[in-house]
């Protein structure tokens, strides 16, 4: 009967995805891959890859010496820049060559004359540009701060002109342009990813390294049932360690505000596991060793983590990767996860983008399931 014939199914999948985490659990590495990625990785990733300008060393070479350099130089103060260096200028090529200092700034003689008598006198900036991101937010911060105070030296004010309009500046969802807020969410939405490829395509192949996938062959089950079981076993791990990361190391420790639904976002993230496993196992059934399925990792994943809109906006990108990205479940799922955190989306928001998810997932979990059936036909002949 179709009822009991379900109930089977469903028990199997059950019982193969019980083995699934004994499996897990007993690979010590995998384990400690999981801890660390859903928290010391997060923690890292928040703090230590900063985009912000930080501690910033310059040097300046005051040729003027007049109380308008001075100010200046003064201007310069932590924690945007270190305390500013008095070099000559015939040390600034050699110092920058040997990284010590990412701005260098030359106050040409008659600066302070020049100014006052209006005629526009040129301070050089040098910039390093290797650090590119925090080297042309820093050459945009002097740039203000000089205008600011010659402004305020002439006229007492640090308005540098009068516009026929005010323009009012609202920051929303990250008011303080906190880095911190950014890298820790999406660290945690990268590593959702990762490790579900990860795991579902390293039990796949550790099936066949250990030769239990002959012990199942001979078992009365299908192989949709034996991906699922796979599927929600190492899926399973994944959105404990997700839940962990966001509840304790993005909340509490980070010090993070979630504006939205973590509940919404973990059942969001668990019909993602669903494409992502998918994609896992299409992988495994591609490698014949572990080596093999690292390397088609590493070309998966990082198209799927550059791409997707997590690292830059998909706006910025050429209109042939947008198309192509849209055949990545990736892309669905870090829109809606950045709307339902950053912004507070509900349900209303995120639905088409739950149902594009789930339609590619299938896609690929068809895909996988043909070449699961077909890898399985070779072991037995």
């Amino acid at each position: 009967m179709p009822g009991a014939r379900l109930v089977s199914s469903l028990s199997n999948i059950y019982r193969l995805g019980v083995k699934e985490l004994r499996s897990l659990t007993a690979d010590k590495v995998l384990l400690v891959l999981i801890v660390w990625a859903f928290s010391g990785a997060i923690y890292e990733a928040a703090t230590g890859v900063s985009m912000e300008l930080h501690n910033a060393p310059v040097a300046v070479v005051d040729e003027d010496r007049s109380p308008l350099s001075r100010r200046l130089v003064d201007a310069l103060y932590p924690p945007y820049f270190k305390t500013p260096e008095y070099i000559a200028l015939s040390e600034i090529d050699p110092a920058m060559d040997k990284g010590r200092y990412s701005f260098a700034i030359v106050i040409p003689a008659n600066f302070q004359r020049d100014v006052v008598a209006g005629r526009n006198p040129e301070v050089q900036l040098n910039i390093d540009a290797t650090i590119m991101s925090q080297s042309f937010i820093g050459a945009s911060y002097i740039q203000a701060i000089a205008a600011g105070e010659i402004s305020e030296f002439l006229t007492g004010t640090r308005d540098t002109a009068e516009l026929p309009i005010r323009l009012m500046t609202r920051v929303r969802f990250n008011p303080n342009l906190t880095g911190t807020w950014f890298g820790g969410v999406m660290e945690v939405i990268n590593n959702v990813t990762m490790l579900t490829i990860i795991l579902v395509g390293a039990a796949l192949i550790r099936e066949r390294e250990h030769g239990t996938i002959e012990h199942l062959l001979v078992m009365p089950l299908r192989p949709a049932e034996i991906m699922l079981a796979k599927i929600w076993a190492n899926g399973l791990a994944v959105l404990l360690g997700a839940t962990f990361a966001l509840t304790v190391i993005v909340q509490k420790v980070l010090q993070v505000p979630i504006a939205g639904s973590v509940p919404l976002f973990l059942g969001a993230a668990a019909l993602y596991l669903f494409a992502a496993a998918s994609i896992g196992i299409f992988l495994g059934t591609l490698a014949r060793s572990m080596p093999q399925l690292g390397l088609l990792i590493i070309l998966t994943i990082i198209p799927l983590q550059l791409l997707s809109g997590g690292v830059t906006p998909r706006e910025s990108m050429p209109q042939l990767i947008q198309d192509i990205m849209l055949l990545a479940p990736t892309t669905y799922f870090v829109r809606l996860a950045q709307a339902i955190l950053y912004r507070g989306a509900g349900p209303g928001v995120v639905w088409s983008d739950l149902l594009a998810m789930l339609g590619v997932g299938s896609a690929f979990f068809i895909l996988a399931l043909g070449r699961f059936r077909r890898s399985v036909t070779q072991t037995q002949v």
